[in-house]
């Protein structure tokens, strides 16, 4: 599940050329917040069938009265403190480790809030999940859903967020160190032969060793569900009877999680870019990477309308434009070229195809990619895709990496079931997967090895949610979103038993907050007066 969402308005620093560094600023920090995680990607089931049977099980709501064993962690009193952001405060609560054995040990959990602003009855609090899973949620708000929202949604609720389990600020799961992440980062995804599919599994390895080192009790409790059973936790310390949430990309699993869990608590939910439960993960992996390649093609539809268009001159078709880049590809395969990097690192063919697929979260990203990958193809320097990689990777300019990565593979490899035991697996589906995007289809096919190495076993499996008896919810679907296909959103609210299908005709990762108008409009609406839109409306 490559799932994150990107907020417009971020912004961060690079080391392009001069001509390039005003749209590095703002698309590094727009990736850093919402890619899709090439390296720590899904987990799945081995079924390799076009189309995989339906689950029978939907995920079983939980007994509304609360358990007397979790009565003092549903009785906290947070004691809010400054932090640092102007407008925000912070507090820390604690939640089971384990929820079948309340007792065994908690964990901490981070918690941010800026309080509404009027004026306007408030309506109580808004949490906040950009999606991952890993990302941060107390970054995302402090840096832009508490200040980007729209101004009417912020005067009538408390803009919230917390940390998963496991993630940021909330005892985060670390796997390797800078240096020992820019090996991995560049370890070779498209091995060749034997040799680089060694190295491969040795790097998978060596990163889910780190992992099981670092945390080896934590790593069995980070799911969805206990994420989303931590929620209720966040819900009721904060005094509200229902959970409202907005939920972007993998943040729909998780919302939609919880409905399922507590379908009579679930208030205003909104799950943009939505998830698919349903389905297996090396299902998702193949069908991730379908969207991928929808993607692709209108980025180089555009990039060939364009006079400085690297991949093709006018008129050339998206499928040379994708030939174009994958003999790029190849090329670094064999020789990477400079960066021009105090580091010393070059510009791979891994983080060449990470610096590209994390565009196409956003055509706002296109210019900085046709001028990064005309600098790389045509002098010789590979800066541009470089800072796209880094931004999506979340890696500092002094090579420090967020935890991001780590809580991704974490979270995915104990929700789902590995999707390929063996390297002979993964070479039996290329085919599947390079159909599925000649470009990117087999490095992504060989990112889906990473959760048969993993330390611990899945607690997870596809199913259903149905989320019975719950307020209407509204399921957002882009029509050409890369990393959450649209066939997700309708999938996602076909499952939902009080689903409002809600449809962007358009480009681009999520919806919400990316320029609609109407989309916009429509989702205030739901949030501020309740008023759900109509079951299929479509907005462009």
């Amino acid at each position: 599940m490559y799932t994150r969402r990107t907020p417009r308005s971020a912004s961060g620093s690079g080391g392009l050329h001069r001509k390039t560094r005003n749209r590095a600023k703002t698309a590094a920090g727009l990736l850093a917040t919402a890619a899709l995680l090439v390296s720590a990607c899904s987990s799945g089931s081995a079924t390799t069938s076009a189309a995989p049977a339906a689950p029978e099980a939907a995920l079983v709501a939980l007994p509304q009265a609360t358990p007397a064993a979790l009565s003092s962690y549903y009785g906290q009193k947070p004691a809010w403190r400054g932090c640092g952001v102007p407008g925000f405060e912070c507090a820390t609560l604690k939640a089971p480790l384990d929820y079948a054995k309340p007792s065994s040990g908690d964990v901490r959990l981070a918690l941010t809030r800026k309080k509404a602003t009027g004026p306007g009855k408030r309506l109580g609090s808004l949490l906040v999940n950009p999606g991952g899973p890993g990302g941060s949620a107390i970054g995302y708000v402090q840096a832009y859903a508490g200040i980007g929202y729209p101004a009417e949604v912020r005067a009538r609720y408390d803009m919230v967020a917390v940390d998963p389990r496991g993630v940021a600020r909330s005892e985060p799961v670390e796997c390797l160190d800078g240096p020992e992440m820019d090996t991995y980062t560049q370890t070779d995804a498209t091995p060749d032969d034997g040799k680089e599919t060694d190295g491969l599994v040795a790097a998978y390895r060596t990163f889910a060793e780190g992992c099981g080192a670092d945390a080896p009790r934590l790593l069995r409790h980070v799911s969805t569900v206990e994420a989303a059973r931590d929620m209720d936790i966040v819900r009721a310390v904060l005094g509200d009877e229902k959970l409202n949430f907005v939920g972007a990309s993998y943040g729909t699993f998780l919302g939609a999680t919880y409905a399922g869990l507590f379908p009579q608590r679930a208030g205003r939910l909104v799950l943009d870019g939505a998830m698919d439960p349903s389905l297996p993960a090396r299902r998702l992996n193949l069908e991730q990477t379908a969207g991928f390649e929808t993607a692709f093609r209108s980025f180089a539809k555009d990039c060939v309308r364009q006079a400085d268009c690297p991949l093709g001159g006018r008129g050339t078709s998206p499928e040379k434009v994708g030939e174009n880049l994958k003999a790029f590809f190849e090329k670094l395969d064999a020789r990477p070229v400079r960066t021009g990097n105090a580091d010393g690192r070059k510009l791979t063919e891994s983080l060449a195809t990470t610096g590209v697929i994390a565009a196409m979260y956003d055509e706002g990203a296109w210019d900085q990619l046709r001028e990064a990958l005309t600098s790389a193809m045509k002098e010789n320097d590979g800066s541009g895709l470089l800072l796209l990689s880094d931004g999506y990777y979340e890696r500092d300019a002094d090579g420090a990496y967020s935890n991001l990565m780590f809580a991704n593979a974490a979270v995915n490899c104990l929700d789902l079931p590995p999707s390929f035991d063996t390297p002979d697996q993964v070479r039996k589906v290329l085919p599947e997967f390079e159909k599925a995007s000649p470009v990117f289809g087999e490095g992504l096919a060989w990112a889906a090895l990473n959760c048969a190495y993993w330390p611990v076993h899945a607690t997870g499996e596809p199913h259903r949610i149905e989320a019975k008896g719950a307020a209407p919810i509204v399921v957002v679907g882009t029509t050409r979103d890369p990393a959450t296909p649209y066939r997700w959103a309708q999938a996602l609210s076909g499952q939902l038993s009080s689903a409002r299908l809600l449809t962007y005709e358009g480009d681009g990762h999520t919806a919400y907050g990316r320029g609609s108008s109407c989309i916009d409009r429509t989702i205030n609406a739901y949030l501020l007066r309740g008023t759900p839109p109509t079951d299929g409306k479509r907005c462009s």
